[in-house]
């Protein structure tokens, strides 16, 4: 694709545009911003990119994940902005998931440790793993917020603050974890992934896209499923005082 066809491409951008100022919606100026802040940032990100894919430094590497790192958790910690210390429980979620998913991709060589392979995949890991921190806080804080008597009561009764949000915490790792698991029963059926399209229309053998493809949906299902219990059982902790009683959530500062 050349400028010119990525030009032309803004015509799906008029089209909801339209639609928003005829119905009123009032999603104009939104859509707008969006568009032109996804178009500053890919291009900004693509020449960054061709810079350390060329060096091939394991600094450039780091400080690219890095990025990734602190822009994920500046977008996840508005949902959980009552949870006290909400950043730093973000930051040590990201940091393991993105740990433990390339030290086995690595350790295996799986893939190959170089920045082509490690910032693309460290970008999806990092990325999955911030939407499912922003599904889970979100239903955990309505939770928390909806029985909040009925935890008060256990804890009267003698309950751990464990035992006491026990309902509210299993519950919120299993809504945030449905869309991933559900998304995965129809893949190729419904959808063909974005990265296995990509690398047939790139040219490269449909069963060797569909293999790198698999590996990504195994990828990004532990990368679920740690980043939900990892981050609930950070969480819950913080909103009990020393003599177990139930604390005000507040903004994180």
């Amino acid at each position: 694709m050349n400028f010119l066809g990525l030009a032309l491409s803004l015509i799906f951008v008029l089209i909801p545009i339209v639609l928003s100022r005829t119905l009123n919606l009032g999603l104009e100026r939104d859509t707008i911003i969006a568009t032109v802040r996804s178009i500053i940032q890919l291009l900004a990100v693509g020449y960054i990119l061709t810079f350390v894919f060329g060096s091939d430094n394991y600094i450039y590497i780091i400080l690219m994940i890095a990025l990734m790192i602190v822009a994920a958790t500046q977008n996840a910690r508005k949902k959980g902005a009552t949870i006290q210390g909400i950043t730093w429980k973000l930051i040590g979620t990201f940091i393991f998931v993105e740990i433990l998913t390339q030290a086995i991709l690595l350790g295996f060589h799986i893939i190959p440790a170089t920045a082509q392979y490690i910032i693309p995949i460290s970008g999806m890991v990092v990325g999955n793993s911030m939407v499912l921190s922003i599904l889970f806080l979100n239903r955990f804080t309505a939770e928390v917020e909806t029985r909040q008597d009925e935890t008060e009561l256990i804890l009267s009764l003698g309950g751990t603050p464990k035992q006491a949000v026990q309902t509210s915490l299993i519950t919120s790792i299993k809504a945030s974890l449905i869309p991933t698991i559900e998304s995965q029963k129809t893949i190729g059926l419904v959808q063909l992934p974005g990265m296995m399209s990509g690398q047939i229309i790139a040219g490269a053998d449909p069963v060797q896209a569909v293999q790198f493809q698999l590996l990504i949906l195994f990828l990004l299902l532990t990368t679920a499923a740690v980043t939900s219990i990892m981050l609930g059982f950070l969480s819950y902790p913080t909103l009990f005082n020393k003599q177990m009683q139930m604390l005000k959530i507040r903004e994180d500062s």
